[in-house]
């Protein structure tokens, strides 16, 4: 489960109740109110306060610090990116295995609307293109395709080698929405074939890829297809599980348990491959009680508890079934 680097006794205790035991964090320094986990003892606290509260903590996810220079290719990227070496560092000494990241410039994970109602009023957040109209961004803000590109292989090149002397294996999500260009700015991660891209330029195993099964399932009408064969070639290092309904140009999200894709044949699939990697349920629905305001990015939208408490039991669930379903038919 994705939890807050600063406690929250709520979430966290109702993680532990709910059998979560291992932990997935931003550990930002907006987050967790000490220096960003380039700082070695900062990122130590972080961790040593959730093995206390019985987690371990098993990855970082998101922008640790401010990343737009490297993304945008600013003057002052190499700076960044000794940082970024620093925070890999400081992982592979405390035993923290996977940092699940992004390259999505100047606009992150994007929704244009926060008050969608699902089943029983529960809220939730969805991308319509058209809400997007003429916006565009500073052009400063802004970078072509052909720019991003160079940019990630730069940076790449630079941390990769890095994260495999510490042994922290780099997860890369995609962007969400799959989208190219979002107000302006030049969006690359948007389908399959540039995640061949990416693996072609480093073929390593450290070179990994967060499988946001509902972003993926965007980008092509076969995720089955898809999943297995990154399984096979054992290059998904991270499962993000949720669902979507539409197209990349206007869906919104629903329950688990409410969507487009048969989760309990994608569960067996990722067990009949061994995946052996951790799983998180993602977003989820705003239930009763819970308020969805507005879209602020990170964890403003689709992280309330009560939904999340659902999630993780409906896919525990299929986790079970897809065991029992493996051992019937191995008899």
């Amino acid at each position: 489960m994705l939890l807050p680097a600063k406690e929250d006794p709520a979430k966290w205790t109702l993680a532990r109740q709910i059998g979560v035991e291992y932990a997935i964090t931003k550990a930002s320094t907006e987050l967790s109110g000490l220096p960003d986990p380039s700082h070695f003892q900062s990122l130590q606290t972080i961790k040593n306060a959730f093995n206390k509260a019985g987690f371990t903590l098993y990855g970082l996810e998101g922008d640790q610090f401010d990343m737009s220079s490297i993304k945008l290719g600013r003057t002052d990227r190499n700076a960044v990116i000794e940082k970024y070496h620093q925070m890999l560092r400081n992982m592979g000494k405390l035993e923290i295995p996977l940092l699940c990241y992004n390259f999505m410039a100047s606009i992150g994970w994007f929704r244009t609307r926060v008050d969608i109602k699902e089943r029983g009023g529960a809220l939730v957040s969805g991308f319509y293109n058209d809400d997007v109209g003429n916006e565009f961004l500073d052009p400063d803000d802004c970078v072509s395709e052909n720019k991003l590109w160079e940019n990630l292989f730069y940076f790449l090149d630079a941390v990769l080698p890095v994260a495999q002397e510490a042994g922290v294996t780099m997860a890369l999500h995609p962007d969400d929405p799959p989208v190219s260009p979002l107000k302006g700015v030049g969006r690359i991660l948007t389908s399959p074939e540039a995640f061949e891209k990416v693996y072609e330029r480093h073929p390593a195993k450290h070179n990994a890829i967060t499988f946001c099964q509902a972003t993926f399932g965007l980008m092509t009408t076969d995720i089955a297809a898809l999943a297995a064969k990154w399984l096979k070639e054992d290059r998904i290092a991270f499962l993000h599980l949720r669902d979507v309904t539409g197209d990349k140009y206007n869906f919104r999200e629903t329950f688990h348990d409410n969507g487009p894709t048969d989760m309990a044949a994608m569960m067996l699939l990722y067990c009949k491959h061994g995946f052996k990697g951790p799983v998180r349920p993602d977003h989820a629905p705003a239930m009763y009680g819970e308020r969805q305001v507005d879209f602020k990015g990170s964890t403003s939208v689709g992280y309330g508890v009560s939904g999340k408490i659902f999630a993780i039991g409906y896919l525990k669930g299929l986790y079970d079934m897809a065991n029992c379903q493996l051992s019937l038919d191995k008899d």
